[in-house]
């Protein structure tokens, strides 16, 4: 079999089309091409991960009016001519797409030539190209069921969850506690704002961690970020003496997130889709802090999804300050029982079989290109 698989800009359209192109090798011993754009993360990333990759140079669109929209368009007309391209020389039996700009184009090829299709949203808020491709796909693999109601009606939608790390889902809590050095009982939280830190989380931090500073019911693990990590020092030192104590840890990098996710008890956050999938996959409470500037306002319908369901806390950026992120650790500290529940509440919403859902989705799709073959013959 082969297989094209596309998406592209960020890395969260990235991750999810490379963790089910391994799924589709792993599964039906697939050739897995990747179609993506010449200027994305994806142009660097999908090559070092050794699948053969075709590139179509694309552009999003400008919010509102600007005369840029039209060059845009123009590409991605011109991009639907270099993937159907792409397809007649790949000749795949079936095209996955994860989103980003470079998504339309493929897929839409793909569903023209009569390439069976299927698209994965990751957030609960779905981004404009996968809205319109649900209309053409065979299958659209949703990560949160409050996204079903944003596609047309009709649209074959299941929800399948978003494939998380095989670290994530391997890693063991007494152990993950126990490299930590955590002490047996003690609560422990884990602090980050994504691979680069968030400077709005980094502000509301300095002035928990100098609250919570020499308090041993508590170990609190941050990751400032690469670029904010000396300034986050810098301004931490001048408060407290961090070698007098050592229930806090700063960190700019975490290389070993899934063993501070098994040995956490709470989390603050952000609320992109991988997070939101890894910690409802390990039951994780959250006190989740959505990216205010996210395409569509995406990482609060993402963040809202989880605390409607009682797994998290919702602070937007612009009310979050130090004095309110520190009452908020502080009643939860206080009161294990509601933790207890977020955790329960949290794992309730995981999804560990996340890649082999999607890969049922494909599965289906082949079946039923078989079915209507042998119609027709």
């Amino acid at each position: 079999m082969v297989f094209v698989v596309t998406g592209g800009g960020t890395g969260g359209h990235i991750y999810p089309a490379l963790a089910i192109a391994r799924g589709l090798v792993d599964r039906f011993g697939a050739e897995v091409f990747y179609i993506g754009g010449t200027r994305g993360l994806e142009s660097d990333i999908v090559p070092r991960e050794g699948l053969p990759f075709r590139s179509i140079p694309l552009a999003g669109f400008k919010r509102g009016l600007s005369l840029s929209n039209i060059a845009v368009g123009w590409k991605a007309l011109s991009g639907v001519r270099r993937a159907y391209g792409y397809l007649k020389e790949i000749k795949p039996d079936a095209v996955m797409g994860t989103g980003g700009y470079v998504c339309g184009p493929v897929v839409l090829a793909a569903a023209l030539s009569g390439i069976p299709t299927l698209i994965h949203e990751q957030n609960a808020f779905p981004g404009l190209t996968n809205r319109i491709l649900a209309r053409f796909s065979g299958c659209v693999a949703a990560t949160f069921e409050e996204s079903k109601k944003f596609f047309p009606a009709g649209a074959p939608v299941r929800v399948t969850g978003l494939p998380v790390r095989k670290e994530i889902l391997g890693a063991v809590r007494d152990k993950a506690r126990e490299k930590m050095g955590l002490p047996p009982g003690r609560l422990f939280i884990v602090s980050f704002g994504g691979s680069q830190g968030a400077r709005s989380i980094n502000k509301a931090m300095l002035s928990v961690l100098g609250h919570f500073f020499g308090d041993d019911r508590i170990s609190f693990l941050h990751v400032a970020g690469p670029g904010n990590y000396t300034e986050f020092m810098d301004a931490l030192k001048a408060g407290i003496k961090m070698d007098e104590h050592g229930n806090i840890t700063i960190t700019p990098y975490l290389h070993d997130m899934p063993a501070a996710l098994a040995a956490a008890d709470l989390v603050v956050c952000r609320a992109g889709a991988a997070t939101c999938a890894e910690l409802t996959t390990v039951g994780l409470p959250a006190i989740l802090i959505p990216y205010p500037h996210a395409a569509g306002n995406h990482q609060e319908h993402n963040a809202l999804a989880l605390e409607k369901k009682g797994a998290a806390v919702v602070i937007k950026d612009r009310e979050l300050g130090g004095s309110l992120l520190v009452a908020e650790i502080e009643r939860l500290a206080a009161g294990r029982e509601e933790l207890a529940g977020m955790a329960l509440a949290s794992r309730s919403l995981g999804r560990p079989r996340a890649l082999d859902d999607i890969l049922d989705c494909v599965q289906v799709l082949m079946d039923n290109k078989r079915k209507k073959r042998n119609r027709i013959t």
